[in-house]
């Protein structure tokens, strides 16, 4: 939410002023419209949507500090939201390249090879990037693959489960790492030596990157491994709502957009048709 404010703030006042400098309770319906349009026209519908909505708080604080008149208010926001939809970024990963990439880290005899084993296989349960560096070793089962995935997306605590393949992994690498209170994944030293502190971001997307390289694999994103745990799970025939919690969306609508039945329906319509012509000119 600062970053849209700030790019709205830059946006009114040709980059002289940022989210904390600009005088938001100046705003009026001929300002807020203009940026509407200007947000239309430069992001996708749903980043837009978002920044009208960190728009629209920062003028309701304007109104409850007396700053900005109801009426001023109510006309500033009325706003309609931005329509339109993407297709989501990103693919899916068949489990042949899952594998190769699981090769590569077996291949690996040091103590990165184990982590980065046990990486995966923690994104292979559907888990956020963010969500994976941020576990720590209590938050792992090994009896039953249960995740405590605490402060989530939208600050939403929740268990995820590792299939048995991933948990193996897991497992492993705890050997590796010593039962010892903490961050889960730790870095690696180029010398083998484990470094006791949390795994960053970067480094999560830079060992996946490693790897990918090594096992030939097609370039690919840490939220790829998500796409493809959720887009599995409804090509099994999980219904959506058990879909929803394992991945903690908050709404099953998002979920909804990784199913791909809906595609292989129209696929083998087409192919229908094409079938059903050949049959017509017989």
């Amino acid at each position: 939410m600062r970053q849209s404010l700030d790019a709205i703030a830059r946006l009114l006042t040709q980059n002289q002023a940022d989210a904390l400098t600009l005088n938001w309770a100046a705003l009026r319906y001929v300002h807020t419209a203009a940026i509407r349009a200007v947000l239309q026209e430069t992001y996708a519908p749903t980043t837009a949507n978002k920044m009208l909505c960190a728009l629209r708080r920062v003028l309701k604080e304007a109104l409850r500090l007396g700053q900005l008149a109801a009426d001023d208010y109510a006309k500033a926001i009325d706003l309609p939201a931005i329509k339109g939809t993407r297709l989501l970024r990103g693919r899916a990963l068949s489990r042949k390249e899952v594998q190769a990439l699981l090769d590569t880290c077996a291949a690996d005899p040091t103590a990165a090879g184990v982590r980065d084993a046990a990486l995966i296989g923690l994104l292979q349960a559907g888990l956020r990037r963010s969500e994976v560096v941020g576990l720590d070793r209590c938050d792992v089962e090994l009896h039953t693959g249960a995740l405590t995935i605490r402060n989530g997306k939208g600050q939403k605590d929740r268990l995820a489960y590792l299939p048995p393949e991933a948990l193996e992994a897991v497992a492993a690498w705890v050997v590796w790492r010593g039962g010892e209170a903490g961050a889960l994944l730790y870095p690696v030293h180029r010398v083998g030596r484990l470094l006791p502190r949390r795994l960053s971001d970067q480094a999560v997307l830079g060992a996946l990157q490693k790897r990918a390289t090594q096992a030939g694999v097609a370039a690919f994103s840490p939220h790829d491994f998500r796409r493809t745990f959720i887009s599995e799970l409804l090509d099994a025939g999980v219904d959506i709502v058990t879909v929803q919690q394992l991945a903690g969306h908050a709404s099953p609508t998002t979920t909804a957009r990784y199913d791909r039945r809906g595609e292989a329906a129209k696929r083998q319509a087409v192919a229908l048709l094409s079938r059903t012509s050949v049959e017509r000119d017989r």
